[in-house]
């Protein structure tokens, strides 16, 4: 089981942005790679530390983070910030102005070699049916990459030979300062443009075509993103992809309502069958079930099928279908039928006399959300 971020960077669940940032700081420093060379659990806690950041920094992954845990971004393994997917260029080319100039890129100090750019994210709408929602899924979808040209050749940037920095020294009152910053010819990647095919861009890049393979974890939301690593856009020279950011879309389901992880279901039955008691068939998320209606069952009764819902993302099982049952008055009749009913309008089993356990309508919506 993963760790909580509020644990790893040491901080509570009320920490405000500046209070995450500075934690994340000073775990950062303390297992930074230079600061630990070949110290593999310093590396893991660096990682983790980074893993952490990502998701509590950034305000909308932090309240999904709050609300669903890990499995809001990696319940099947294949998503999320996590570092399974995030290597040492990941880390300083998101979070690298935290480290401030103490640091450099991953070994070598102030003098290491030029961070890796980094790609443009993809992002794309992916649309689910309640089925594959309760059950889980695997899509198969053809995404439009950029990628670098067969053929293409990059070189060492003349500027900044090859460290993706540029230093300057300014003369101040206290001294001689020394300050970098990110090469503005080739953008902090340490390479430029050498030779390109005919058919690529300025940047020796191309378009492709690439079936991608998403897995979905059961129990996701209208609304939520996943993502998948190094799916997304490469950029020039030695860089690293983007990811692929997939929304996910409901599709309304015929007879069946979600309302978080239950399911509610309208059964109308006919004014005899809710005199005589019935079983019936009803939809359910993956087929048919059929259940036992009592004789005299009023319009408005609840009935909770346990475990019939969708399951939680979390992991915590399936929430309930709830089936709403509404007894159907006929519109119209013939004379003898109405006869029928006028006889016995002033007949005692046909005067409303509701027990105690025939909650209000407002009384049984209060049990539902209690």
């Amino acid at each position: 089981m993963k760790k909580d971020f509020y644990e790893i960077l040491g901080i509570s669940r009320s920490a405000d942005a500046a209070e995450i940032k500075k934690a994340y700081r000073k775990s950062a420093i303390q297992f930074h790679p230079d600061k630990n060379p070949g110290d593999k659990e310093a590396e893991e806690k660096f990682k983790l530390a980074a893993e952490a950041y990502e998701v509590l920094s950034d305000p909308q992954k932090k309240a999904k983070y709050d609300q669903y845990g890990h499995q809001a971004f990696d319940g099947s393994g294949g998503f999320g910030g996590g570092h399974g997917g995030m290597n040492m260029d990941d880390i300083f080319s998101q979070f690298g102005d935290i480290f401030g100039s103490g640091f450099g890129g991953f070994s070598g100090g102030g003098g290491g070699r030029a961070r890796r750019a980094k790609g443009s994210n993809l992002r794309i709408k992916v649309k689910l049916t309640l089925e594959e929602i309760a059950n889980g899924v695997e899509k198969k979808v053809k995404v439009k990459r950029k990628v670098q040209a067969p053929g293409v050749i990059y070189k060492t940037c003349s500027t900044c030979n090859g460290q993706g920095q540029v230093m300057r020294v300014t003369n101040t009152i206290l001294g001689r300062m020394q300050s970098a910053s990110t090469c503005p010819t080739c953008n902090g990647s340490g390479q430029i443009l050498d030779k390109k095919p005919a058919d690529a861009d300025s940047q020796g890049m191309i378009l492709e075509d690439e079936t991608v393979s998403i897995k979905i974890p059961a129990g996701v939301v209208d609304g939520m993103q996943l993502k998948v690593s190094n799916k997304g856009n490469d950029a020039p020279g030695n860089s690293i992809p983007g990811d692929l950011i997939v929304a996910i879309e409901e599709i309304e389901h015929e007879f069946l309502k979600r309302e978080g992880e239950n399911l509610h279901y309208d059964l109308y039955v006919s004014f005899s069958e809710a005199v005589l008691g019935i079983s019936k068939d009803i939809e359910a998320i993956n087929g048919k079930v059929r259940i036992k209606l009592e004789e005299g069952i009023q319009s408005g009764k609840i009935l909770r099928l346990k475990g019939k819902g969708i399951p939680s993302i979390n992991g915590y099982g399936n929430g309930d279908l709830l089936v709403h049952v509404n007894v159907w008055t006929p519109k119209t009749l013939n004379k003898e039928q109405k006869q029928f009913f006028e006889k016995n309008l002033t007949d005692e089993n046909f005067i409303p006399n509701p027990e105690k356990s025939d909650k209000s309508f407002f009384e049984k919506v209060k049990d539902m959300f209690s």
